[in-house]
């Protein structure tokens, strides 16, 4: 049974039966409102209500991770930055590092609540480390404030690599939906900069493009996003830059024109969602300037279709797929991680 198709001409790619049947469960069948400026800040009130905040203590797993939190130097002229740093328990360092930003359209969610998966999936299998940045958010912050933030702890972080415990030649830069945006215009941003150069970039469902394309068109209304909020959260972000024409690639990487010198990208994205076509424009992008990207597009998955439903079959493929190549990344590097004692 479909769930919330808004009348339209086109055909859509249908959802997973799986992931259908977890969609209509989780939202129901009718078409859900729409995030604009009037709502927004409700709806950001009831997202922090219903989104778990684990703390450090909850974090720690009795005893299964070393968790950290650290208030570092913000960007010039801007506040601190809050980044909460998490490790397999007993392991010494050099580990590998995974430098995450947290999802939420970019004016919700927090560095914590996705942790837990993270740790489970990642930190203790593939022993490394991870820091989730809590920048901030839209419309509160626009841009190139939440991004500066990113950038300032991320160079924090490969300074203090020895205290961290981490391999400052191992920083795999990661982020989903908005988060995956963030790190692909961060990948861009020290790239430019000469920052830090990170081993990797996992981008999981990126939010890259203010633009409307051709799969945000055909999906907008299904799943659980649509144009409308789109725009909102885009606009939000941008404020009067939205839609421009020179609007910079740091803001919104789908706009940028150079990916040459990039490393490795991990993109994943579902079949049946509205940022289908930019991030699939974007790998495209990224294999014409000579680099290389590994693109998974999930049939029938719609957007965050993994978290909603993680026990579909696809979902499990979709997290497999992304533990194998961060594996490789990693087993390409060379260097083993150390146990303590």
């Amino acid at each position: 049974m479909s769930v919330r198709r808004v009348p339209e001409t086109k055909a859509v790619p249908p959802f997973d039966p799986e992931l259908e049947a977890a969609l209509t469960a989780a939202v129901g069948t009718e078409p859900r409102e729409p995030l604009t400026p009037d709502n927004l800040e409700a709806r950001r009130e009831r997202d922090a209500a219903s989104r778990p905040r684990p703390t450090a203590e909850d974090l720690r797993a009795d005893g299964r991770f070393d968790v950290t939190e650290f208030r570092v130097p913000g960007p010039p002229g801007g506040p601190g930055v809050t980044l909460v740093s998490a490790r397999p328990a007993g392991l010494t360092g050099p580990l590998p590092l995974l430098y995450y930003m947290h999802g939420g359209a970019m004016i919700m969610g927090n560095a914590w609540s996705v942790l837990p998966r993270i740790l489970s999936e990642w930190v203790l299998p593939l022993e490394m480390a991870v820091i989730s940045v809590e920048y901030r958010l839209a419309p509160g912050t626009r841009y190139p404030g939440p991004l500066e933030d990113c950038y300032a702890g991320l160079v924090w972080a490969a300074t203090h690599a020895a205290e961290l415990g981490v391999d400052a030649d191992r920083v795999i830069i990661g982020g989903k939906s908005a988060g995956g945006g963030l790190a692909a215009a961060l990948t861009l941003l020290t790239r430019d900069r000469s920052g830090p150069r990170p081993l990797g970039q996992l981008l999981l469902c990126p939010m890259l493009d203010d633009r409307t394309t051709f799969s945000g068109r055909q999906m907008s209304g299904t799943g659980i996003w649509d144009l409308t909020s789109n725009e909102t959260a885009w606009k939000a972000l941008l404020g009067e830059r939205y839609g421009a024409a020179d609007l910079s690639p740091y803001a919104a990487p789908a706009r940028a024109t150079d990916l040459s010198g990039l490393p490795p990208a991990y993109i994943d994205v579902g079949s049946a969602e509205m940022f289908r076509d930019e991030d699939m424009a974007y790998a495209n992008a990224i294999w014409q300037a000579g680099g290389q990207a590994e693109l998974h597009v999930w049939s029938g998955g719609y957007h965050g279709f993994d978290g909603l439903s993680p026990k579909a079959a696809v979902s499990q493929d979709a997290r497999d797929a992304r533990t194998r190549w961060l594996r490789r990344l990693l087993a390409q590097s060379g260097k083993e991680n150390r146990p303590a004692g």
